[in-house]
């Protein structure tokens, strides 16, 4: 999107919070600490919080309870979160695909997606451990990226540096902020 480095994006202020989300092994974890220290804002993995407050790795939540129930717990999570201000939030890669999850989430913050070419998350998922959902990956990518797909703000992360994705985070929050109506009841502090 852009090639102007993230030290030199100064963001806009607002109340409202950034959500990242998008399939997993696109960055949003990683990125969103890059973001919420760059904004001065407090950072939630979503996965992290519900790993904490569970005592469970979300591999044994699906593995000692079911997907539904982790879901239960990731709705009442996010109808947490947008009540919350000034946060930078990276959701579960399912979270927003669940159409209440959006809708609440939206209400009070700027949602980006972050994408990634099949190819590049093959190789970032071979990596990663601990995800219940990862051998399943091709399966749920087909599945869920129509709902991705729908989302008006869009990173692809496919060869960039987290840096360099940060940037453009924060390129699409201000182009956001700076179109919001002023009449828009999520700008109201």
């Amino acid at each position: 999107m852009s090639d102007q480095p993230l030290h030199e994006i100064q963001p806009i202020h607002s109340v409202l919070n950034l959500i990242l989300t998008g399939f997993m092994g696109t960055g949003k974890s990683t990125v969103g600490s890059l973001v919420a220290a760059h904004m001065g804002r407090v950072f939630y993995d979503m996965d992290a919080v519900i790993e904490q407050r569970t005592g469970m790795a979300i591999s044994g939540i699906f593995a000692q309870e079911s997907e539904p129930y982790f879901r239960a717990i990731e709705r009442g999570l996010c109808y947490e979160m947008a009540l919350q201000q000034n946060l930078v939030i990276a959701t579960g890669g399912g979270a927003l695909v669940d159409q209440s999850n959006y809708a609440v989430m939206s209400r009070t913050g700027v949602i980006v997606c972050l994408t990634a070419h099949p190819s590049t998350l093959s190789q970032r998922l071979i990596q990663i451990e601990g995800r219940p959902l990862a051998s399943r990956w091709q399966e749920l990518y087909v599945e869920r990226q129509p709902f991705y797909d729908a989302m008006p703000n869009q990173v692809e992360t496919s060869g960039l540096t987290p840096e360099q994705v940060a940037a453009d985070i924060l390129i699409l929050w201000n182009m956001a902020i700076s179109n919001a109506d002023n009449n828009d009841p999520r700008l109201d502090a």
